[in-house]
């Protein structure tokens, strides 16, 4: 009895640990230990090298056993496995001096093993609960197979879909992406780092990386500090206010100085204005890649970055061969080095690992967390919600569940593609195809019939570029032309055609800058032959990024775009297809008609010469001979198979003081002839500022569900912070004067309502 009462007691006394005194005995622990440590101990806990099995870069590290056993590594990532990580922490615990534990991290990025949607399909969901569940559900999978740090989210706005890494992020809303940082995080860390099934999050890349010019991957980045402050970092600050542990750095460089050497951007803004108390790590081989940039050989740079306030060293190995040197030198003070150790060490002591490194290491739970059932049944769930129904002409979709059904196109049969780029750790033996998963879910209702149809690109160098680590699709060594007529003979024994068309999933993701954003010309060819046939064609669009689809939007009755949408691609689209699940996926990135109009955003601003509204072109404004300004597919756009009705807004008041609020409602009604959900977006424009104002900008969206003929009011708080921005000495203030108030199933198609900021 007297152990249960002081268990109880010591449980009660741990619940009752405030903050302060978790911290100060933190603190106390941390002191206590570097008191220990010599200089190059230190210095070894600031590097972070790979274990092998996934990798980002062209470096790999070499001599790992014998630095652990030196106290040269803090953390290792790319090594999966409560077995084999095990066995490394054992060399850390049984034979380094200080028996300090190793962090392990790992590219967690939509999913461990069970892989959910790309993360700009995560956020077409707009489903920040789901979101969030596909967080943890990979935090579950990932710390079982020994993982403790994820180096997601990643929370770069970009408008530029020429940027590959695109696909790995939310979009070009800074609304939107902060909403969505904040549920990823909150689904890694849960409520308690030390559990054993939570991990650390990292933000990455700070900063500005989506911004890169040209939309080519590693590229200068340049813009203004009200920019910057408005629309680009608040993600960043929102992911870090959650809790996110750790912050990688990008590869660009800001205002002329890279992000891994920027002490403005690492200290004043991150440290002081942000009060950011966690982890800095740079990305992979960063530190070096300073010395391209022109800042000096690896001893130098690698100073200016312990100098700027990285923390620890991915990879590269500058900080443990050249900042003992540099300290002699007195290029480094002693103090930078016990700053990154410490913070270091704090990751390490909120994981819990000093209390027991191996938390992180049982097999058992590995063999029941790991792809289970109920994560497979989330996956598919989540990947349905992801898609973007574009177009859908004369109601072809949903399709029937009988006949014939020909799926022809070169993602078809391929199961590789499916969970998308960044999957680092998918089973890709394992993942059904489109065709497969349709098998599956149809059975013996519809008879479905498959044809490659063409190549995935018609050029086979290009392809090789296109189809690395594992998602190769095979080639027909034929004429495009014969394989085109081959596949129309399978075209003709069917009811309806499903074309399997886009990208493969190396299409996007870093290192895949596309120049042209059309689907590839002899995929196109393909499409053209389909349609000809005569029979209903549904487009199937894989893609990482918004492509140009003019083409298509004109010619193809119905467009159903499923990004990559994880280990359950094949059955969420099957699902979909014939009206199990109705869509109701918004892009969460406008989809430009032509490469010409990028950068295209809807929160842009209004010029001295603004564009008309009819579209037509007029000497003497800001538009194109060529083209319109408008986009094919504006943000927050997607269709559903029933129809909804938006009535006007009505606002409880017209005034709202620094303290007040409004209120803004709208009906909603269900038009059509399916339950189904629907995202309801509020807008919000400054009409008169004193600096320009976009001419809207997303502040607030819910997502309901209506059966069919089912009414329902909508309601929005509108408070001052929602009014607020960094006006031009970057003060954040809300300014007196009017504002309006938008409300529809887009950003294009919304109704209006003005009030007034006192």
């Amino acid at each position: 009895m007297k152990k249960v009462v002081s268990t109880f007691l010591l449980a009660l006394l741990a619940w009752h640990t405030s903050p302060a005194q978790s911290n100060q005995k933190m603190d106390t622990f941390i002191d206590q230990l570097m008191a220990k440590m010599t200089v190059d101990e230190k210095i070894g806990q600031l590097n972070l090298v790979t274990g092998g099995e996934a990798t980002t870069g062209t470096t790999v590290s070499t001599g790992v056993e014998a630095k652990i056993k030196n106290g040269q590594i803090g953390g290792i990532f790319s090594m999966s496995t409560p077995a084999k990580i095990r066995k490394t922490q054992e060399i850390a615990i049984k034979q380094s001096r200080l028996k300090i534990p190793i962090i392990f991290g790992m590219d967690v990025i939509h999913g461990y093993r069970t892989v959910f949607p790309i993360p700009l399909g995560l956020a077409a969901t707009w489903d920040m609960n789901l979101i969030q569940q596909s967080a943890r559900i990979a935090a579950e999978e990932a710390t079982a197979d020994g993982i403790n740090w994820a180096f997601s989210p990643m929370v770069d706005i970009s408008r530029d879909p020429r940027w590959g890494r695109i696909s790995e992020g939310a979009g070009e809303d800074t609304y939107l992406s902060s909403r969505v940082a904040e549920a990823i995080v909150h689904g890694f860390q849960g409520d308690n780092l030390a559990a054993h099934n939570t991990m650390i999050a990292c933000v990455k890349h700070f900063a500005l990386y989506g911004a890169a010019e040209g939309g080519r991957d590693y590229n200068s980045t340049d813009m203004s500090l009200h920019r910057m402050y408005n629309e680009y970092l608040p993600p960043y600050k929102a992911a870090l206010d959650a809790g996110a542990g750790s912050i990688m750095t990008s590869f660009n460089d800001i205002n002329g100085v890279p992000a891994s050497a920027n002490k403005w951007l690492m200290t004043d803004v991150l440290r002081k204005q942000w009060g950011f108390k966690g982890l800095v790590v740079t990305d992979y081989t960063a530190v070096n890649e300073l010395t391209a940039h022109g800042l000096g050989d690896l001893q130098q740079v690698s100073a200016l970055s312990l100098n700027a306030g990285v923390d620890m060293d991915m990879v590269g190995e500058g900080f443990l061969t050249t900042l003992k040197k540099s300290l002699d030198a007195g290029r480094v003070k002693i103090a930078d080095i016990d700053r990154a150790c410490r913070f270091v060490l704090e990751a390490k002591y909120k994981l819990g690992l000093f209390d027991d490194p191996y938390r992180y290491c049982d097999e058992k739970r590995a063999k029941t967390v790991i792809g289970s059932a109920a994560n497979h049944a989330k996956a598919r769930e989540i990947a349905a919600k992801s898609f973007v129904l574009l177009k859908n002409e004369n109601q072809v979709l949903p399709l029937k569940k009988t006949g014939t059904v020909a799926v022809i196109g070169p993602l078809a049969n391929s199961g590789p593609n499916m969970p998308g780029t960044w999957s680092v750790s998918a089973e890709l033996d394992k993942t059904a195809s489109l065709v497969e998963g349709m098998k599956v879910v149809l059975g013996n209702k519809v008879n479905i019939l498959t044809h490659l149809g063409s190549n995935l690109l018609e050029d086979p160098i290009y392809q090789n570029h296109a189809t690395m680590f594992g998602r190769t699709i095979a080639r027909d060594s034929r004429k495009e032309e014969e394989i085109i007529a081959d596949a129309l003979k399978v075209a003709q024994q069917s009811e309806v055609v499903v074309a399997a068309l886009g990208e493969a999933s190396e299409m996007s993701g870093e290192s895949s800058s596309r120049s042209e954003l059309d689907i590839p010309k002899n995929q196109q060819n393909l499409l053209k032959a389909l349609l000809a046939t005569g029979k209903p064609v549904v487009l199937v669009l894989f893609t990482g990024r918004p492509l140009t689809l003019t083409w298509e939007d004109a010619h193809v009755p119905a467009i159903l775009n499923v990004w990559f949408g994880g280990t359950e691609t094949g059955k969420a689209v099957a699902d979909v297809l014939f009206g199990d699940v109705v869509p109701s996926g918004k892009i969460t990135a406008t989809f430009p008609r032509n490469v010409g109009q990028i950068p295209i955003y809807y929160a842009h601003k209004n010029t001295g010469r603004p564009y008309g509204n009819s579209g037509d072109f007029e000497k003497f404004k800001s538009n194109y001979l060529d083209v319109s300004n408008s986009p094919l597919y504006p943000f927050g756009y997607g269709l559903s198979y029933t129809t909804f009705t938006y009535g006007d807004i009505r606002l409880d008041r017209n005034t709202i003081d620094e303290k007040g609020t409004i209120q803004a409602s709208v009906d909603i009604s269900n038009t059509g002839n399916y339950d189904a959900e629907e995202t309801v977006q509020l807008y919000i424009q400054d009409l008169v500022g004193s600096v320009t104002r976009p001419v809207k900008e997303l502040k607030g969206f819910q997502k309901i569900f209506l059966k069919k003929g089912e009414q329902k009011t909508v309601n929005f708080n509108i408070k001052v912070d929602d009014l607020k921005f960094f006006d031009n000495n970057l003060n954040y203030v809300a300014e007196p004067g009017n504002f309006k108030v938008y409300i529809g199933p887009n950003s294009r198609d919304v109704k209006e309502k003005e009030f007034e900021l006192l």
